[in-house]
């Protein structure tokens, strides 16, 4: 039997510990917040679950093998380091930390500690993104062109982050991935119009080394709740809908061919093919279950986790980027991997 403690009891720490509780192989020992009523909702919710306004008494619990972290992403990197140099296995929910060097050095604590390092990455454990991944892989869209993701709506405002920093990290993630690359530079434009230097709207561009890239449109201020995403090939194209309820995935036999010979310009032109429309089948299982199982497993076996430590490195190297792109009002930034981080990599 595994014993975990949460810490954060407000969004989303309740459907981690709604979910790990359904697992017979584990169970939630002590859940922390600073709030008594979350508290007190949460032992209402959970009656054999103990809780503290102490993160320290997660920490200091013998008993303990792991610690689930959804607090502000300010307090990510502390928690997750005194969770792994208590020995506990850690779970850290998006962003990871708030920089590439705080990243590195949650990464070689786990090394060093031989735990268990995840960041909640939970679109990757979705089966529509796996599905997208399958047909990428399998090359039925073809080369990819581009790829268009949108995550807007009207809230909710953070006071530590941006919302790229809040809401992109789910979009980098899945484009990495589904596509399996790494891009090379970023560019980011934004603005702030309630609280400076907290940007509520931004425009973000990836580029990618074989000539594909990527745009991510994030906002607390859309008067819609958009979740989109759109795979542009050179054979077909996808649409990945997350709020529809079925057929989330749309495949689209549409391509514009451009002609192998003329001679003159006047003999040039474009050809649009149009095809079928279908929706693979999927089996659909809420992505968190999917996720917390995964943290499980890696636990018990050792395997690497599909949404590690340097899984949340690349999300959060990306952000950095973009966060120097919107200082400099949009412009290119090359995204440099130190030696460090590396030769982490080539460890993998």
């Amino acid at each position: 039997m595994l014993n975990f403690g949460v810490v954060g009891c407000g969004y989303w720490g309740p459907n981690l510990i709604r979910n790990l509780s359904s697992f017979p192989e584990c169970r939630v020992k002590l859940v922390c917040d600073i709030d008594a009523g979350r508290l007190a909702h949460m032992k209402d919710l959970h009656p054999d679950v103990q809780t503290t306004s102490r993160f320290d008494d997660l920490v200091e619990d013998a008993q303990l093998n792991g610690i689930l972290i959804a607090t502000p992403a300010c307090l990510h990197f502390e928690m997750a380091k005194k969770s792994l140099q208590a020995g506990k296995h850690t779970l850290v929910e998006k962003p990871m930390a708030q920089s590439t060097d705080e990243c590195q050095e949650l990464i070689e604590l786990a090394q060093e500690q031989k735990l268990t390092l995840m960041v909640g990455h939970t679109f990757v454990y979705s089966a529509p993104v796996r599905k997208m991944k399958e047909i990428v892989a399998a090359g039925e869209l073809g080369e990819i062109q581009y790829i268009c993701s949108r995550r807007l709506n009207l809230g909710l405002f953070q006071k530590d982050i941006n919302v790229a920093w809040d809401l992109a990290p789910h979009d980098i993630s899945i484009i990495l991935y589904v596509l399996g690359e790494k891009p090379i530079y970023v560019n980011c434009q934004g603005k702030s119009h309630f609280v400076n230097g907290i940007e509520d709207v931004t425009n973000m561009t990836l580029s990618f080394a074989n000539g594909a890239f990527a745009t991510i449109q994030s906002s607390w201020l859309d008067p819609n709740k958009v979740r989109e995403t759109i795979l542009v090939g050179k054979r077909k194209m996808l649409v990945y809908d997350d709020l529809r309820p079925t057929e989330k995935i749309k495949i689209f036999d549409k391509r514009v061919e451009v002609p192998p010979h003329y001679d003159t310009f006047g003999e040039f032109q474009y050809s649009y093919y149009y095809g079928d429309v279908y929706s693979p089948y999927l089996r659909l299982v809420e992505p968190l279950k999917v996720e917390c199982q995964h943290f499980l497993d890696c636990i018990k076996t050792g395997a690497k986790p599909e949404s590690g430590g340097p899984e949340g490195l690349e999300v959060v190297r990306i952000l950095e980027a973009a966060s120097e792109s919107l200082k400099n009002g949009g412009g290119r930034i090359d995204i440099v991997r130190s030696i460090r981080g590396c030769a982490e990599e080539l460890m993998r």
